[in-house]
């Protein structure tokens, strides 16, 4: 964790999630290094809820490095990897590589396969498939005020070598920046008239496989407070110390730095700051303020903090700074990671252009998975897609959101995720991560313990068994008034519905925080409609037995009948989804030739080289008309070859 010591948060908290039910490690490594727990937006509906942990460092770093030292078939070589190493399947010379890399287009086939990788050292490395996770390292550099030197984090060497190596293999490589806070010593900080945050009690953990986390009676407290006038005063009078916040590099719109935030909303006096310990106070003193990330210059840091409430003493003991690197046009990918130029070379996290921790992991299992995959199939099934792939789909869930963005509309600034670009948010939420994915993954082999599999087959059978509890409840309209003690009308209809439907008519609720205390983070006349999953009242109250089934199973049984007429409407969508996924284009198609396609439509096309119609037709500029010239084009050459 090179920044922010925590994960999760609204949309990513999902993302960590689904990597857990795929069996990935960082759902599990944060429960166990967890110091505070929340679900963001809880005063929202189960859909849009956002886990979170503040995680201590030294305990995630501890418990990493031992699993990945002991982790079965796993072999971990330290060093720095100067060049990839390829085998070039057809004769393009170094001014032909060098022009389709300033050119907006994508080969149809690729120009080589990757055999391994050279390390600084001069060892060579033999590899038929290789994953390429360069974080903000491939050609990094750190910005300090007006200071600025290669380093893809502080005290550690960026990588020139290697970033070289992709131009050179014809890759066409952007720009993007981000940056980190100063660091700050706890010890001199005045928390006494500051707000406090605390944990949730009892804490959602990450992982399906964990009931609860070690650190849940010990959380620690974040706390608030905010700038002032004569801090925005001081950056807007030194914009000229930090070379950082220049127009021509982007950098992230949804976690911007303090300079662009003072910049951009001039007419903001103050702007939030959370003090999020980094870890328990045996481990460290060193707080993060998170909204404060900044490029000035050390002096200018340190004056400036000392203005912000409660900082007034404040030890600073590393400065912000902001990062530049390199990164990959993420159309140069493959949904299954794998680039287009290069057979057998993936890329995941950053290097695609993305942001955050949770990005980079999921990335980083599917292209990961991927290699592994194909590694162990002939170069044949790969080649004819016979070989088994993990690909995820925009109806599968955030992952499948978070590719298909990527390749099929690039990025001009570093992506994260967050529910609003997902239109299937309702049925990919947290809670159903497990059901959505494991059972995917364990059929391509990447569910490693089988305690996983026991334990979805256990909830599966707790959810049949508690939706079969309410639908044996039947009654009558106007004796279900008579239950509800006349609080509510029910249409008298005649018909008889069970206590299934009536959750999902909104007549009967589950309390979503049963034995938990109230968040300070939610205003108190929100409170009582947000504990509730539906109105009226409580289903025990209705339904005895309710009480005994286990709280985690009657709110995925409550959340998925209060969301039961649009999820059927989703379905029915994402049926047709997937049908339009199912029509697959040609790698190699010539898109001028498709006489209807206007120019910056081939121009477009032919940079992201869709892999489906469904694809196309979520790129940027293509029309309507578009596609059906494209389906006329492909089905009349389809008739043609066949005849």
């Amino acid at each position: 964790m090179s920044c922010n010591p925590s994960f999760g948060g609204i949309g990513k908290g999902v993302l960590v999630r689904e990597v857990d039910a795929m069996d990935g490690l960082c759902g599990r490594m944060a429960d166990l290094g967890g110091v505070q727990f929340r679900i963001l937006n809880r005063s929202k509906g189960p859909a849009v809820h956002g886990p979170r942990a503040q995680v201590d460092r030294v305990i995630y770093k501890r418990n990493m490095l031992q699993t990945l030292q002991t982790y079965a078939g796993l072999d971990i070589k330290a060093g720095s990897v100067a060049d990839i190493l390829l085998d070039r399947s057809t004769e393009l010379d170094e001014q032909a590589l060098k022009r389709l890399a300033s050119q907006d287009s994508t080969l149809a086939t690729s120009s080589a396969t990757v055999v391994g990788v050279r390390l600084e050292s001069g060892e060579i490395i033999r590899a038929r498939k290789v994953v390429i996770t360069t974080g903000t390292f491939l050609g990094g550099e750190i910005h300090i005020g007006l200071k600025a030197f290669p380093s893809g984090r502080k005290g550690e060497a960026a990588s020139i070598g290697l970033s070289k190596s992709l131009k050179d293999a014809g890759f066409r490589l952007g720009r993007m920046k981000t940056g980190t806070p100063p660091r700050l010593d706890g010890l001199t900080i005045d928390y006494s008239r500051m707000p406090k945050q605390l944990g949730d009690m009892p804490v959602s953990p990450f992982s399906f496989i964990h009931d609860s986390v070690p650190h849940a009676n010990d959380q620690v407290v974040c706390y608030q407070t905010h700038t002032t006038p004569a801090v925005h005063d001081m950056i807007r009078a030194n914009f000229d110390q930090s070379i950082h916040i220049r127009e021509t590099i982007r950098g992230p719109r949804y976690c911007p730095s303090l300079e662009s935030k003072v910049k951009r909303f001039s007419e903001k006096e103050s702007h939030l700051i959370w003090l999020e310990p980094e870890g328990l106070p045996e481990h460290t003193s060193t707080v993060y303020p998170n909204g404060i990330s900044n490029t000035m210059p050390e002096d200018i840091q340190q004056k400036f903090l000392r203005m912000i409430p409660g900082l007034e003493n404040v030890v600073m003991t590393q400065p912000g700074y902001g990062v530049e690197y390199d990164h990959v046009d993420p159309r140069e990918l493959k949904r299954t990671l794998e680039t287009k130029r290069v057979t057998g070379l993936y890329m995941a996290g950053q290097i695609n252009g993305t942001t955050g921790y949770e990005e980079a992991a999921a990335q980083g299992l599917l292209a990961g998975a991927n290699a592994g995959l194909a590694a162990v199939h002939s170069k044949a099934e790969c080649e004819s897609q016979e070989a088994p792939q993990l690909t995820l789909d925009r109806s599968d869930g955030y992952l499948g959101v978070l590719i298909d963005d990527l390749i099929t509309r690039g990025v001009n600034e570093p992506y994260r995720v967050f529910t609003a670009r997902s239109e299937y948010r309702l049925s990919s939420r947290a809670n159903n991560a497990d059901l959505r994915l494991t059972r995917r993954a364990a059929a391509l082999g990447l569910i490693r313990d089988s305690a996983r599999l026991a334990r979805l087959d256990t909830v599966e059978a707790d959810m049949a068994h508690a939706q079969a509890m309410l639908e044996q409840v039947v009654h009558l309209p106007h004796i279900w008034e008579a239950q509800m003690g006349g609080s509510r009308r029910v249409v008298r209809d005649g018909v008889r519905k069970s206590a299934l439907d009536m959750i999902r008519k909104g007549f009967l609720s589950e309390d979503l925080w049963a034995g938990a205390r109230d968040p300070e983070n939610v205003p108190p006349e929100h409170i009582p409609k947000a504990r509730k999953l539906a109105g009226g009242p409580e289903i025990s109250a209705i339904v005895p037995a309710w009480a005994d089934v286990p709280l985690d199973i009657r709110q995925r049984v409550v959340t998925e009948a209060m969301y039961h007429g649009h999820l059927r409407q989703l379905s029915a969508e994402a049926n047709t989804f997937k049908r339009e996924e199912s029509m697959r284009l040609p790698a190699d198609i010539d898109y001028s030739k498709v006489r209807v396609l206007s120019h910056e439509e081939v121009d477009k096309l032919s940079i992201v080289r869709p892999d489906t119609f469904g694809a196309a037709k979520r790129i940027d500029g293509i029309t309507p008309g578009g596609i059906l010239a494209l389906l006329k084009y492909v089905r009349q050459n389809r008739a043609a070859q066949s005849a």
